[in-house]
């Protein structure tokens, strides 16, 4: 470019003034957290407490179902414990009865307690004793294959019946 040429663009320059205020022009609009121009995507800030409260309200909730679904399966274990406990408490009273016959698993007996407060395993119902059994109805009884006896049903579920 000649000095002429040079002079002549310099002067058109001087000549152009930007009507827009100069402290109101941004020298990078790309960088600016909103948009610059009226057909600009629109750009909103978050609201930080908005969006961690959001965060923090669904890790409360999940969590909760998360503990909820831990204490049902505390409930399961400490109510199979409570089985299990019953078990070996019935096995251990029948265990010292009198008993006149060799249980077989997975066969039905019958518990019964005499007037002298001790107990008997018996292999008869008490639908077969008639209408005068000599002996009160304790249990009904079930050998398992682990020798532990399962309560099929109680004295207390014949009354509640009636």
């Amino acid at each position: 470019m000649s000095k002429e040429e040079e002079k002549k663009k310099s002067a058109q320059e001087e000549k152009w003034v930007n009507p827009i205020d100069p402290e109101k022009i941004a020298e990078s609009p790309h960088l600016l957290p909103y948009a610059h121009t009226v057909g600009g995507a629109v750009v909103k800030p978050i609201d930080k407490g908005r969006v961690k409260g959001r965060a923090v309200a669904a890790m409360y909730e999940q969590t909760d179902l998360q503990l909820a679904q831990i204490k049902e399966q505390i409930d399961l274990l400490a109510q199979q414990a409570r089985k299990l406990q019953d078990r070996v408490s019935i096995s251990e009273e029948i265990y010292q009865t009198d008993m006149n016959f060799e249980p077989l698993i997975g066969r039905n007996y019958f518990l019964y307690r005499k007037s002298s407060g001790k107990t008997i395993l018996s292999m008869v119902s008490p639908q077969e004793w008639g209408k005068k059994p000599p002996y009160a109805f304790v249990a009904e009884v079930k050998m398992l294959a682990d020798h532990t006896w399962d309560v099929l049903r109680t004295n207390e579920d014949e009354a509640s019946k009636q």
